[in-house]
């Protein structure tokens, strides 16, 4: 199995790193991608690539971290994207729970993120907060112009949140839809209906770890070794077996992010 979206490098995890990489191991997680959240994170994501050989990179700036942004930071982010095991552009997008950043700011930073993605023939990992009508205008904006070797590859609307009508847009871009622990949550009926209704080839798992803590560890930090949580769950909303899913999500992640 993959984590397809993993904050390895916060501090929460400073302390048992190596242990948390290895009970991931342990629980058939053999393979994790880091999304960085800004440049400094950027570094620390590609360290732990040099460090563990089943951890990935990201990079890219997150919406929250915006409020500074400018276009000479691209070349920066330019620099780290072409990096050995740097597989997606992310995590990036909008924001407009929190007023980190003026939307006209995240908006400057995502489009020319997006641009980026696209020169280098890398996919998006996408966040978006109360923000889905604007996420999606940019995206099928920016998807209609890729070329056709990204087509079926565009990125992943990372823990998935918006309503039918925004899953079903983005499936037709061409995105796959990343599912995290809110899936086993008591109240969230909707996001299960949803997670129902996508094809099995565009599902994708994640922890968005130390955050959103699947059930029976809620309130406990997250980790990668809990993703089978997420398998199960998803296993059983589209009526196949846990064996199945955990093969599907692996290779669909191995798809869009071209790991080996």
């Amino acid at each position: 199995m993959i984590d397809s979206h993993c904050h390895l490098d916060f501090e929460a995890f400073d302390d048992d790193r190596a242990a948390v990489v290895q009970r991931a191991a342990a629980a058939g997680v053999t393979r994790i991608v880091n999304p960085a959240v800004d440049l400094g994170a950027c570094e620390a994501a590609l360290r732990l690539t040099a460090e563990y050989d089943g951890v990935y990179a990201a990079i890219g700036i997150h919406p929250n971290s915006t409020v500074d942004f400018s276009p000479e930071h691209m070349a920066a982010v330019e620099n780290y994207a072409r990096r050995p095991k740097v597989v997606a552009i992310g995590e990036i997008g909008l924001d407009y729970h929190w007023d980190s950043s003026p939307p006209s700011t995240q908006k400057a930073a995502f489009e020319a993120q997006l641009a980026l993605a696209a020169r280098l023939g890398l996919p998006v990992i996408i966040h978006n907060r109360e923000a889905s009508d604007d996420v999606m205008a940019i995206l099928e904006a920016w998807a209609a112009t890729l070329p056709e070797a990204m087509r079926d590859r565009p990125g992943v609307l990372h823990s998935f949140s918006g309503d039918m009508a925004i899953a079903e847009r983005a499936l037709a871009a061409g995105f796959y839809l990343g599912f995290t622990g809110p899936i086993t949550f008591k109240n969230a009926d909707e996001t299960r209906r949803i997670a129902a209704t996508v094809p099995l080839d565009r599902l994708l798992v994640e922890t968005d770890a130390p955050y959103l803590t699947p059930v029976p560890y809620r309130g406990k930090r997250n980790e990668p070794a809990y993703i089978p949580y997420m398998v199960e769950r998803l296993a059983a909303l589209k009526l196949v077996t846990t064996e199945e899913m955990a093969q599907a999500t692996t290779q669909n992640a191995e798809r869009l992010f071209r790991l080996p």
